[in-house]
């Protein structure tokens, strides 16, 4: 069983992953959530336990289903 912290960081690289693949920035990401640059890059390195309005936003934001965030193997 994975632990909380670990799945916050599949989490993280997951996010990453996706805004990488829309070809979007951090900064870009941030603005079009209006959240600060610095909770993106903490998200996605696995620092916070982001709200389920912080990833909603972020999925509007990369046009994906809320689902697609959890796509991701837990080992």
């Amino acid at each position: 069983m994975v632990s909380e912290q670990e799945f916050i960081k599949f989490l993280g690289v997951r996010i990453r992953q996706l805004r990488e693949e829309k070809n979007i920035s951090q900064q870009v990401l941030a603005d079009i959530c209006n959240v600060p640059k610095s909770t993106i890059e903490r998200l996605e390195r696995g620092e916070v336990n982001p709200t389920v309005k912080t990833l909603l936003k972020i999925s509007k934001a990369l046009n994906i289903e809320f689902i697609h965030l959890f796509s991701f193997k837990v080992h």
